[in-house]
């Protein structure tokens, strides 16, 4: 039965009209990216053809995620000081959280404070793309998004579950559905051809054990999700904080001190976040008002 549920409702995700595709510039620049010949120029001319990205990407870039000192007013500078990878991940990022601030600002926090610890965690463990990682972070609930947008009827019927019962959203999805987001939002990613080092943190962020290529970035996002719910930053209803993954645990291998100084870095950063938040929250509800009735 639980599969027939699953089959259903991939099928319904397959099959809709409203889910955004990612603009087809990301696989140029993605490409670009790979190509060592590649210019800075050239990068910056191609993503300022699209006025709308450019200023998001601008935007993204002054924001507390970086915390550069001045601000930053052209992709040129941008581009140079942040490099390739970064921008092509912020490309992602700022697509789809065009969708993601729109449909739920809670879910957009929780996000937001979920890239921070990501992005905090895999520079202490040396990684050598924590940009990558923190992306990963920001993006690891999108199946969420499908599931409101898509499922309506179905996605009332869950959080009237969690509230009723009181039991964690994942248990719900899994139960009426037969699936649950992180599953779903691992479809969407690979839907819209995302690097691979993007889909398995964000499928497996609930069950570590299960990833076979990303290991140490699924630990970070389980990690990070978990550190951000218990600071408070969770997502409506869905007040519970899942248990922690052991297999995830040993392969971070965070001491007491890593992890109060992880949890001192992060707690600074999330007041700056909070207020980037709070005006991303201000713009979405400017934006309803000036909706046509």
């Amino acid at each position: 039965m639980e599969d027939d549920k699953r089959t259903q409702f991939r099928k319904a995700l397959r099959e809709v009209k409203n889910l955004p595709t990612l603009p087809g510039i990301i696989s140029k620049l993605t490409r670009m990216a790979e190509d060592p010949n590649t210019t800075t120029e050239q990068m910056g001319r191609v993503i300022s053809k699209d006025h709308i990205l450019a200023a998001k990407l601008l935007k993204l870039v002054n924001s507390a995620f970086y915390g550069f000192p001045q601000k930053i007013s052209s992709l040129n500078s941008a581009i140079i000081l942040l490099g390739f990878n970064v921008i092509k991940s912020l490309i992602i990022s700022s697509s789809i959280f065009e969708l993601m601030e729109s449909q739920d600002v809670e879910l957009w926090e929780h996000s937001l404070g979920c890239a921070v610890v990501s992005s905090v965690v895999a520079k202490r463990l040396g990684m050598s793309d924590p940009e990558e990682v923190s992306t990963a972070g920001l993006i690891h609930d999108i199946g969420k998004v499908a599931i409101k947008m898509e499922l309506r009827p179905e996605f009332d019927a869950l959080r009237q579950m969690v509230r009723d019962r009181q039991l964690p959203m994942l248990e719900v999805e899994k139960e009426l559905l037969g699936i649950d987001h992180a599953e779903v939002g691992g479809w969407l990613a690979k839907s819209w051809n995302l690097p691979a080092k993007l889909v398995e943190p964000i499928s497996c962020h609930h069950n570590p054990q299960e990833a076979k290529n990303e290991k140490l970035s699924t630990a970070i996002i389980h990690f990070s999700d978990i550190l951000i719910r218990g600071l408070g930053y969770g997502h409506g209803e869905d007040i519970w904080v899942p248990p922690l993954s052991k297999t995830a645990w040993q392969l971070l291998n965070l001491s007491q001190q890593d992890l109060d100084e992880i949890v001192a870095e992060v707690e600074e950063k999330l007041w700056d976040v909070k207020g980037f938040s709070l005006e991303i929250q201000a713009e979405v509800e400017s934006g309803m008002s000036h909706q046509p009735l």
